[in-house]
């Protein structure tokens, strides 16, 4: 097994670049640095050190090994420093949103912490599986999304439902004229939601029962992008006004139907730790966890 007081010794002939001065820094004799240091080259089957005069020089081995050495005693400092000060108020609130997700939902969640000067908050975007391996690597504390995760007795996730926002028709103005919604989806290009989306399974099924067969003009997965290409003009946009507050705000784009019965879900997903982040009870209320 890889020994970490090896480690911590190589670490610090990389850092000094001689036995001499790494033996000064850490108050042992030099035979004694020497002898470990070798202990983990033959334990990593790898020469780590290239001799140059009186120096050593790192190896293309004892560069990633230095690399990695960093990340362990970086972690093994943060979980120190968690324990040490577990029950006390935590400062960073690091979290994962789905990379698609709406940005206006985003800032709404973190409005409570931000703009305080004694929290910082650390947002990663990414892909749904990605973002929760990071949950369960506690790389993360908590994920923003609108994909509900499976759930099954095993699971270890902690759905908590947030928002639930109505879903329309949206347009520049001038684009379409008012009528019934049949009408509009029969007569107008429309920028719909990918398929595997819910967003888009709930209009499927919409589409269906008016016995409509839509004309698409574009499909994204990105939210974002469902807005510029609304402000576009390139057809009817289908997703949740908040999606375009601000254009809604100032006339850029009107709202010409409502889709009763769709509705897209947004949640946060954390896990039962014995250490919660205590940040999270400021942006998540105690009922809003799933069973």
């Amino acid at each position: 097994m890889l020994n970490l007081h090896h480690l911590r010794l190589f670490r610090a002939v990389a850092r000094d670049g001689t036995l001499t001065g790494a033996a000064r820094a850490l108050n042992i004799s030099q035979s004694a640095v020497s002898t470990q240091v070798r202990a983990l080259e033959a334990a990593l089957g790898q020469d780590l050190f290239a001799r140059s005069g009186r120096a050593l020089i790192l190896t293309e081995a004892g560069r990633i090994a230095l690399d990695h050495a960093e990340e362990i005693f970086r972690t093994a400092e943060d979980l120190s420093a968690t324990l040490r000060h577990a029950g006390t108020r935590r400062q960073a609130l690091r979290v994962g949103a789905l990379a698609t997700l709406s940005r206006n939902f985003q800032m709404a969640f973190l409005a409570p912490l931000l703009g305080r000067a004694d929290v910082e908050v650390v947002l990663r975007s990414g892909g749904q599986e990605d973002l929760l391996r990071g949950l369960e690597a506690l790389s993360l504390d908590v994920v923003l999304t609108n994909l509900v995760p499976a759930r099954d007795a095993a699971s270890p996730y902690l759905l908590h439902r947030l928002d639930a926002q109505p879903v329309s028709l949206v347009g520049p103005p001038g684009q379409a004229a008012p009528g019934p919604l049949a009408d509009l989806l029969a007569a107008h290009p429309l920028i719909l939601p990918t398929p595997e989306t819910s967003l888009r399974a709930g209009f499927d099924a919409l589409l269906d029962r008016l016995d409509i067969v839509p004309r698409i003009a574009a499909e994204a997965d990105d939210m974002a992008m469902l807005r510029l290409l609304a402000r576009a003009g390139a057809g009817l946009a289908v997703l949740p006004p908040i999606v375009v507050r601000d254009e809604l705000a100032a006339g850029q784009l009107v709202e010409r139907a409502r889709l009763d019965g769709i509705a897209e879900v947004f949640c946060a997903v954390t896990m039962r730790r014995r250490f919660p982040n205590p940040l999270l009870a400021e942006v998540l209320t105690p009922d809003e966890a799933a069973p």
